[in-house]
């Protein structure tokens, strides 16, 4: 596992903002820091990805460099990873790209909730790369939900899981249910609180971003 803000660098500031309730009243602000977050996980990411020797033809010689073998397969779940799936998309240019709509249902009892998704689309993941986000990894359930549901499309030969802020718990859960898939996070928070959500964290990702649901 991967942990963005363990060493000072200016992702602090950006999650800082993010996190800022004075801050967070600007939408647009909100959805560039978001975006900052996926461009700096992507970099990081990008240097564990498989390369190839190439040469570049410049003006005055031909210069030796690596390139990526392939672009990976970004993997966003909706409405909150918009922005960190487009700073991914920055540095991934060339990526195809996959969008599933999951969210939170109705409550079973007390102490637990379903996992509702209702639209999924992705290209082939055969033997490719698959890069899936959501900014806020709380108990991890959606992500373990979509991933198993983005297999239909084919195994990839590596899965990374991005996110802005993890509980504790969600990391230990995909720790423990999937194993095979990295874990790239900006910072990891104190625990959930009895409502499932991360504590200090942001808030409602997508809320900030897009304006309340109703």
């Amino acid at each position: 596992m991967f942990v963005l803000t363990q060493q000072p660098s200016v992702a602090n500031h950006f999650l800082a903002e993010l996190r800022d309730v004075d801050v967070q009243q600007d939408r647009m602000k909100f959805r560039r820091n978001l975006e900052r977050m996926g461009e700096l996980l992507a970099y990081e990411i990008s240097k564990s990805l498989p390369y190839r020797q190439a040469q570049v033809t410049t003006p005055l010689g031909i210069a030796q460099t690596r390139l990526l073998r392939q672009a990976p397969v970004l993997a966003t779940i909706l409405r909150a990873s918009l922005p960190f799936h487009q700073g991914f998309l920055n540095i991934f240019d060339q990526a195809d790209n996959a969008f599933i709509g999951a969210y939170r249902g109705h409550h079973i009892g007390e102490e637990d909730f379903q996992v509702e998704m209702d639209y999924i689309t992705a290209p082939d993941l055969q033997d490719r790369t698959l890069i899936l986000m959501d900014p806020m990894l709380a108990t991890g359930r959606s992500i373990e939900k979509v991933y198993h549901a983005l297999l239909r499309f084919g195994i990839p030969a590596q899965t990374h899981i991005a996110a802005v802020i993890a509980s504790p718990e969600g990391v230990k859960y995909l720790q423990s249910r999937m194993p095979e898939c990295r874990l790239w996070i900006g910072a990891i928070d104190e625990k959930l609180d009895p409502h499932y959500y991360i504590v200090p964290g942001l808030g409602d990702a997508g809320d900030l971003s897009f304006g309340a649901k109703v």
